[in-house]
């Protein structure tokens, strides 16, 4: 996008500087030529004109200001538009999902459900809690879904180290991450406060070992949940790539380690987008489970099941998307460092950005992709 594209498309003030830079006797500065690079990322039938596509798609990778992008794929109606890698990267190459396994946990939860072995509202699953008198027996499966379950779980601060995902990852509860999760106090009533939380998800995936195997052998439980997913989820869906972790007890690290290539990425996007559909029509999640993660909180309009919204916040609150330039039914698995699952049902789009960006460089870099999303019209 040229100087004046973003002067005329984003509103930004006519100053007369800006004047004189975007007007050469009243024409617009001519765009560089694409590189070959660029032009190869597009397919022919890419439902977009493919010059402008290109053009977008590669100031995701060049841009100023956006940090390191080293995958994308974009997804139009269910096939790839687009396709770029970095040096050093390619279609085979496996990326850590970071918080975009939360999303994952989401959909593990919403089988298990669906089969009848948890229960939604009912109090949640795990032994510590249900001692008499204990008030976290009132945290639910649907709280911790939504991040609001009034645990003290701090995700960041300062020192790093004092944060809940740190100590819980790396230091004293490594070798047994939900025990350490599950083990920490309320500070909130159940239901009343956002917090979004890595530990919460391991939570979770402790919830989903329970309910798939009786054994508490570490090898028993990783390979329980593991196999689930291979069989439900993983396998009808093509992605042959995907890796999850798991911890010394055998528990998923849900809220952060899995590993997949970007167009295994694109391919859990393309079964949201299609409400819990495989390519082929097979329901491998409820449809009405894909609504409810889409669903905002009674605490956090942005925030669904384990899903970021493309919904707006009060003014002053950090927007993670851009729900003033893409439709609020838009959604997005997000990890740390700028990973990023967006898909746009209205648009029929899915579209997968990996790579390393600052906190600033994010915010730049969302704006490019938006300029992608916006050559699609909402249907």
């Amino acid at each position: 996008m040229t100087l004046r594209d973003t002067v005329l498309n984003r509103a930004l003030p006519l100053t007369p500087a800006l004047l004189m830079l975007t007007s050469c006797g009243g024409a617009p500065a001519a765009d560089a030529p694409l590189s070959d690079a660029a032009k190869a990322a597009v397919t022919a039938d890419a439902g977009a004109p493919k010059d402008q596509l290109a053009r977008q798609i590669d100031e995701l990778f060049t841009a100023p200001g956006v940090g390191e992008t080293r995958a994308v794929v974009l997804m139009v109606n269910g096939k790839i538009a687009a396709e770029r890698y970095a040096p050093g990267y390619d279609k085979d190459t496996r990326f850590v999902s970071w918080s975009m396994a939360k999303t994952v946990t989401a959909v593990l939860i919403g089988m298990l459900v669906a089969d009848g072995l948890l229960a939604l509202d009912a109090p949640a699953p795990v032994p510590l809690w249900q001692r008499p008198g204990d008030p976290r027996s009132a945290i639910t499966l649907r709280h911790l879904l939504q991040m609001r379950s009034g645990l003290r779980h701090t995700e960041s601060g300062e020192p790093p180290y004092e944060s809940s995902e740190v100590r819980m990852l790396f230091l004293d509860g490594r070798d047994d991450m939900a025990r350490w999760a599950e083990e920490q106090p309320l500070e909130a009533a159940p239901g009343q406060k956002f917090e979004y939380s890595s530990n919460t998800s391991v939570i979770l995936s402790d919830i989903a070992a329970r309910a798939l195997t009786t054994s508490d052998q570490p090898e028993a439980r990783r390979k329980a949940v593991a196999d689930y997913l291979q069989m439900r989820l993983f396998g009808p869906l093509g992605m042959t790539s995907m890796v999850p972790e798991f911890d010394a007890r055998g528990t998923l690290i849900g809220g952060s380690l899995m590993h997949a290539t970007a167009r295994d990425w694109a391919k859990l996007g393309e079964m949201l987008r299609r409400k819990g559909r495989a390519p082929g029509g097979e329901q491998l999640v409820p449809q009405r489970w894909v609504e409810a993660m889409v669903t905002p909180s009674p605490v956090r309009a942005n925030y669904g099941f384990h899903t970021w919204l493309n919904r707006a916040l009060p003014e002053g609150e950090e927007q993670p998307l851009f729900p003033d330039r893409a439709p609020k039914s838009l959604f997005s698995l997000i990890g740390h460092m700028g990973q990023y699952v967006l898909v746009s049902p209205e648009q029929g789009v899915t579209l997968v950005r990996l790579g390393h960006s600052g906190r600033e460089e994010r915010q730049a870099m969302l704006q490019q992709a938006a300029d992608v999303l916006e050559l699609y019209p909402v249907r």
